[in-house]
C-alpha cells in the first residue's frame, strides 16, 4: 500500500518524484525521477532518467525536469520554483540547477560516489536553499534494488 502524504509536504512531492523513480526503474533506467513546482505548488516539470532511451549521458532526471519546466513557462529561469530529485545531483546537475535559478533543492538519498557535494557544495550555489534526506530510505532501497538485479 502506497503511503499518503500531508498535501503540499516536500514529502508529497518527493513521492511524486519516487513515483517516476519507478518508472525509470520499469524502463530499464537508473532509478531516479525528478519534478519541478512553482510557489504555488504547481507541479511544472517532470523528468525521470532517460540515458539508456535517449542514447545521451545529458538525459538526467534534472536536466529532463528542469527543459519541462522551462518551457512551461517559456522562459529560461526557474526563479521561485523548487526541485525535487530523488538522489543528490551529480556535478552536472547541480551546474545545471545553479543555471536554472531555482530557488530550492529538495533531494533524497545522498549519492556519496557521485554526487555534486563530493565535489564542492558551492556548485549549485552557496545561496540556494539545500534540504536532503526526504524519503531517502526509499530512494536507497530502489536503486539498491535495480543495481543488484542488473548484477543477477
Amino acid at each position: 500500500m502506497k503511503q499518503s502524504y500531508p498535501l503540499f509536504s516536500h514529502e508529497y512531492f518527493m513521492s511524486k518524484a519516487m513515483d517516476l523513480a519507478h518508472q525509470a526503474f520499469e524502463e530499464g533506467e537508473v532509478p531516479v525521477g525528478a519534478i519541478v513546482v512553482t510557489e504555488q505548488n504547481q507541479i511544472i516539470g517532470k523528468g525521470y532518467n532517460q540515458t539508456e532511451r535517449l542514447k545521451d549521458v545529458t538525459a538526467h532526471a534534472e536536466v529532463l525536469a528542469i527543459t519541462a519546466a522551462a518551457n512551461n513557462l517559456d522562459a529560461k529561469y526557474l526563479r521561485e520554483c523548487r526541485l525535487y530529485v530523488t538522489l543528490e545531483p551529480c556535478v552536472m546537475c547541480a551546474g545545471a540547477l545553479a543555471w536554472s535559478q531555482v530557488d530550492h533543492v529538495i533531494f533524497g538519498a545522498n549519492d556519496v560516489k557521485r554526487g555534486y557535494s563530493k565535489y564542492s557544495k558551492d556548485i549549485i550555489n552557496a545561496k540556494k536553499e539545500i534540504t536532503s534526506g526526504i524519503l531517502a530510505t526509499e530512494s536507497e532501497q530502489l536503486i539498491k534494488q535495480f543495481f543488484e538485479q542488473l548484477r543477477t
